[in-house]
């Protein structure tokens, strides 16, 4: 770190000189306008970026007959997530068909990027969604809002033996992760250029929080899935009813706790937050008493309500883990 001491000139105005390598490296010369971006806490960032939008960034992939398809897909999501605006897939012959149908997959399960541009042996894909027009609180509530709903129905199917709704359930964990990739995608560019929070209108604190909370919630989403496959697994069985009671008692107060650490997180409230760690301390006596009577059940009914039992208790301290984070956070952004 360079220590420059401030000047003042004109006896008005104060000045820093910057440092000639900087200067050199960006390629900056005289009369050159020079962005100054005040943080929260205080810092000044200096960029030399004053167009505000988003450097555009390129990747490419080249490709085969011999290509793995589903490797292909993790490299696109992972070019997506990293932030990137372009993404080429190039092919010396005819772009292979599986490659095609790769594309057309990842397309629909990312938002915002399209093929722009296709020929014999080339695709370009692009995005089109402005990230700064999809806000992280607006995204995490509409992840939340979605699985608050696919674990509503997945606990209604079991009460009420409806395999359908609950085979439905397991179609929609997609949506959860689709808008968590875009949560990543947008902590990602904000990383690489500070110009990009500032049109967003927040602190690089709240995009890293929401990150975390996004990426507790898509997590939370595999739980409810992990519950609806088990859920099937005994939709048929004669299961006690006083144990189908006693599972539903317990997701209810674990999606409470859910909801409760998601308000806390909108409401910036402290308090709110705090009181979801003994509620999950009731949630793994509940848990623990359910287990007892599970062992009583047939075997092969035992092991799914097992495997329910134990989801419910994650989803809860998931949960937890947001309150935690909500705290972590406000805490860090009160003014000494």
């Amino acid at each position: 770190m360079e220590i420059r001491r401030v000047q003042m000139t004109g006896g008005s105005s104060y000045i820093v000189t910057l440092p000639k390598e900087w200067i050199k490296t960006l390629n900056i010369h005289k009369n050159d306008p020079i962005g100054l971006f005040q943080q929260s806490d205080g810092t000044l960032l200096i960029s030399s970026k004053m167009d505000r939008e988003q450097t555009q960034r390129i990747k490419e992939f080249k490709v085969n007959d011999e290509i793995d398809n589903q490797l292909l897909l993790r490299k696109l999501i992972g070019a997506y997530i990293a932030g990137y605006n372009s993404i080429k897939i190039q092919s010396r012959g005819r772009m292979p068909s599986g490659v095609r149908l790769t594309v057309r997959n990842f397309t629909q399960t990312t938002i915002g990027q399209e093929v722009v541009e296709e020929t014999d042996n080339s695709i370009v894909l692009k995005d089109l969604l402005n990230p700064a027009e999809m806000p992280f609180h607006r995204t995490i509530k509409r992840m939340h809002i979605m699985a608050k709903g696919m674990y509503e129905d997945t606990i209604h199917g079991l009460i009420k033996n409806d395999k359908e709704l609950t085979e439905d359930v397991l179609t929609r964990d997609n949506e959860i992760d689709r808008l968590h990739w875009l949560v990543a995608r947008q902590h990602n560019i904000i990383l690489r250029n500070i110009n990009f929070a500032e049109k967003m209108g927040i602190t690089t604190g709240v995009a890293t929080t929401s990150f975390l909370i996004s990426r507790i919630v898509e997590r939370i989403g595999d739980h409810i899935i992990r519950i609806a496959e088990n859920v099937i697994k005994i939709i048929e069985s004669k299961i006690d009813k006083d144990l189908i009671e006693k599972i539903n008692e317990a997701s209810q107060l674990s999606l409470n706790i859910f909801n409760k650490s998601i308000g806390s997180f909108s409401k910036r409230d402290i308090l709110d937050a705090n009181k979801n760690f003994d509620m999950v301390k009731k949630l793994e006596k509940k848990c623990e008493e359910i287990n007892t009577l599970a062992l009583k059940q047939d075997p092969k009914d035992s092991i799914p309500i097992g495997y329910i039992v134990e989801s419910i208790r994650r989803i809860g301290e998931y949960a937890e883990d947001i309150s935690e984070n909500v705290i972590n956070y406000l805490i860090g952004e009160e003014k000494s």
